[in-house]
């Protein structure tokens, strides 16, 4: 019947079918099977008015299906349509032509075909339609192409917002919560916002607010008032007119949750601008925000929340929280929603950041415990903020007390052990800024946190290497520490990480430094240089060198192997044998090495008693090398003094001794009963050689007032304790290879307290040069060379430069001889230096 040439017939079944297609979706999805559609689009340009008519009304019905849009897109019936909106045409028609293409335009190529057919104009013109459909469907039509870039700016063009504007003025709240939602997607451009401005826009929309009647639009006005309030000529025209303070009024006094919560998001969007955030700042929007913290809704404290942390980039507000709303947030901290506790702490991290008085309030109002409790949050976020704000709070020392006693750095082990780049970042931050106490490191090590923190290394996020870099630094600031560290490989990722150009960072670079410097015996062995500045400390042990990417064995287990053929390890140890727990009588006689004991029967028992006993690490003696040799060995001075000191000085060592042992023997007493436990604490060995080496330079060297007759002297008593001056011709039958192996032997161990070695070459007594020096505090540095040469070097003014004009002359670098002329400086690169230093 619709392929009849009869216009009466065409007209009748017509009229059955829009009958028949308004009972429901499916007689819509019959007739597209029976085939109604393609027939009833050609009838859209039939010449009959009441057949066009009647065919526009069923399918602006049909239209309402996805399978029949998609049918009418392949018919490419679009400028039909557009064609049914002429002015000429009955309002009838307009309302099913527009029906259809609001229909039609919820699907993105449907936007194009309207688009480019020209529909715009004639939607925009029939806003003006006395009929509340056609406006109705006209808006929603609009609003569904506005969607698209191209159809904005062509909205603009054709000056569709004072059209839009009037019908705010509808009786009808569909229509103008479309017009409302229409303004909400085109003022998100500047030259919309400009417009609406000039058709006093902002006015139409402060009646809307204003209408209490009206108050399911407020919601969709506040999203339009926050797109205007981006453009900074109409916020100074709301702000001129008092319209601000009547929308802050308005949010603070509102029941309506959304409302409130749509009033913080245009804060929070408009604040990103600086000179907005000003504005704001001066209408005092900051009490706003602080009383919608106390909303009951979780929505409204997020959005205030957002808004806080973006309004606190101006000083001016920054400084307001720090009285009113920094104790509102550390509440909402405790919230039960986890949302409410991310937005919370993300503004405390901005409130807090750069500003200490910010950071005093929060720890005040309690703030450390639950910042704490969220690092085990589920949210990403949250751990990242919180983590922040700790961060921020740990650059007060008595802050950062405060937060040790709460546990905080086995709280940091879940983040960093995150998967997100983000929270590693920031727990990284947070270890850089909390781990600058011992107690902090050791309990971060305790806990396991050393493992996560040096594979941070590894990662491939800049800021997170660069913060773990950060961390590893300040971790490393003890010796302790530093070895852990080296045992995780820390040392070799660093390494890595300077050998690339663009993974490497001034953190990268500093930590590997910092691990050096606090590891020295790792340094010397693989650089075999200690500066001046690299002071050595009791525990050092020089292992001789090894290669890059080679593992340095710890002292306890060089201490706790056999000894063999290998290099001796030359340990310094000046604490003294109350420091050490000592060994029981018993194990004096019978255990010789380092923790390790042997048969009774062995002829190193004979030695011991002939020789002094010296507590040893794992609490056990050991006998020591010292023949006690009073006269030669402990008491020979390097300045002349006269025999009567060098006998007082002489019974002065005895006395010490002899109450050394005293002390030893009464403090073994108790230790008896936990001698056997399998994980009893481990000491290096003592030397207290070295300890009476200490004493003496430090009474008779020290006071030297010249810094070169120091030096001398110094040089001149390390070479008597190594076995005084030997002649280059006469190295080779010195026969210090015989006594090392001695020490060996009897010590049942490779390692070799510097102390005990008489008979000591080149890099032995370079090293005890080195140890003793930085004891009295003369800088020289610790050089190794060659088949087993070492040198010290210092640096001295040349006196021949002292009295020129200008400024001070430069140091200059000598060698320390204390082999062939023992007190010698020789300047570097000389013959004589080059003689001494190379073969």
């Amino acid at each position: 019947m619709l392929n009849s040439p009869e216009e009466e017939i065409l007209a009748k079944a017509c009229e059955a079918i829009y009958r028949f297609a308004l009972k429901g979706e499916e007689n819509k999805a019959t007739l597209l099977e029976l085939g109604a559609v393609e027939p009833l689009t050609k009838l859209l340009t039939h010449e009959d008015k009441i057949v066009r008519r009647n065919a526009t009304m069923i399918l602006g019905i049909l239209a309402s299906n996805n399978d029949v849009k998609k049918l009418l897109r392949e018919l490419d019936v679009m400028s039909s349509v557009i064609a049914q909106l002429a002015p000429e045409e009955e309002v009838l028609i307009h309302e099913f032509a527009t029906l259809c293409l609001a229909n039609m335009s919820a699907e993105y190529t449907s936007k194009v075909q309207i688009y480019e057919h020209g529909g715009l104009e004639p939607l925009i013109r029939l806003l003006a339609s006395p009929d509340p459909d056609v406006k109705k469907n006209s808006i929603e039509c609009i609003y569904n192409l506005a969607q698209d870039f191209q159809c904005r700016a062509m909205l603009q063009e054709l000056n569709a917002i004072p059209s839009i504007l009037d019908l705010l003025k509808s009786e009808y709240p569909i229509i103008q919560l479309l017009a409302l939602k229409t303004l909400g997607v085109i003022t998100n451009d500047k030259e919309a916002r400009a417009m609406l401005r000039d058709n006093q826009g902002v006015d139409h929309l402060i009646k809307v607010l204003e209408t209490k009647e009206l108050n399911d639009l407020h919601t969709e006005a506040l999203s339009v008032m926050a797109n205007c309030l981006e453009d900074m000529d109409t916020l100074v025209l709301i702000q001129q007119t008092g319209i601000l303070k009547k929308l802050l009024s308005f949010a603070e006094n509102s029941t309506i949750p959304d409302i409130q919560k749509n009033a913080a998001k245009a804060i929070t969007k408009a604040a990103y601008d600086p000179e907005i955030r000003k504005l704001f700042h001066e209408q005092e929007v900051e009490k706003c925000l602080v009383a919608l913290l106390g909303s009951e809704n979780d929505g409204t404290k997020i959005a205030a929340c957002q808004a806080i942390s973006v309004m606190c980039e101006n000083s001016g507000s920054k400084e307001f929280f720090n009285n009113q709303g920094i104790p509102q947030l550390i509440q909402l901290l405790k919230s039960d929603s986890e949302e409410v506790r991310e937005a919370a702490a993300l503004a405390l991290a901005n409130l807090t950041t750069c500003n200490t008085a910010n950071v005093i309030a929060a720890a005040e109002a309690d703030g450390i415990d639950p910042l704490i409790n969220i690092l085990s949050s589920n949210r990403d976020g949250a751990i990242a903020n919180a983590a922040t704000v700790l961060a921020n709070m740990a650059m007060q020392e008595p802050l950062r007390v405060k937060m040790q006693n709460h546990d905080v750095m086995h709280a940091l082990l879940g983040p960093l052990c995150s998967a997100n780049t983000v929270v590693q970042s920031k727990a990284a931050l947070m270890v850089a800024t909390t781990a600058c106490d011992v107690e902090a490191r050791t309990e971060l090590r305790n806990s396991g946190g050393l493992e996560p923190l040096v594979e941070l290394l590894c990662s491939k996020n800049d800021e997170v290497r660069r913060h773990a870099s950060w961390a590893v630094m300040v971790c490393a600031n003890d010796e302790l520490m530093a070895v852990e560290l080296f045992r995780l490989g820390a040392l070799d990722i660093l390494e890595e990480i300077n050998l690339s150009v663009s993974r490497k960072n001034k953190f990268s670079e500093a930590a590997y430094n910092k691990l050096l410097n606090n590891y020295l015996s790792l340094k010397y062995s693989l650089t075999g240089y200690l500066s001046s500045s690299n002071i050595i400390n009791d525990g050092f042990y020089d292992y001789g060198r090894i290669n890059p990417g080679t593992k340095l064995l710890p002292l306890k287990d060089l201490c706790l192997q056999e000894p063999s053929d290998l290099r001796a390890v030359l340990l310094v140890n000046s604490k003294s044998s109350d420091v050490s727990p000592p060994a029981s009588m018993e194990d004096k006689s019978s255990d010789i090495g380092y923790g390790r004991s042997i048969s009774s029967s062995s002829s190193l028992r004979r030695v011991s008693k002939e020789k002094t006993n010296y507590p040893f690490s794992t609490r056990s003696g050991s006998p020591t090398e010292d023949k006690l040799e009073p006269t030669s060995g402990r008491n020979t001075a390097v300045s002349k003094s006269t025999t009567k000191e060098k006998g007082s000085r002489k019974g002065r060592g005895k006395k010490e001794e002899e109450k050394v042992k005293e002390e030893e023997e009464v403090a073994a007493a108790p230790k008896l009963t936990g001698e056997g436990s399998p994980d009893k604490e481990w000491y290096p060995p003592s030397d207290l050689d070295f300890c009476v080496y200490v004493d003496e330079v430090t009474k008779s060297i020290f006071p030297i007032t010249n810094i070169e007759e120091q030096i001398e002297a110094l040089a001149k008593y390390v070479a008597e304790k190594m076995g005084g001056k030997v002649s280059k011709e006469k190295l080779h039958d010195f026969g210090w290879e015989l006594h090392i192996s001695e020490l060996k032997f009897q010590l049942k161990s490779n390692v070799v307290p510097i102390g005990q070695i008489k008979k000591g070459i080149f890099y032995h007594r370079a090293l005890l040069f080195k140890a003793l020096a930085d004891k009295i505090g003369i800088g020289c540095s610790l050089v190794r060379g060659e088949y087993g040469r070492a040198w010290n070097e210092v640096k001295l003014m040349n006196e021949s430069r002292k009295g020129l004009i200008g400024a001070l002359p430069p140091l200059e670098v000598y060698v320390v001889d204390l082999m062939f002329h023992p007190g010698r400086l020789m300047k570097l690169r000389s013959k004589e230096a080059d003689l001494y230093r190379y073969l």
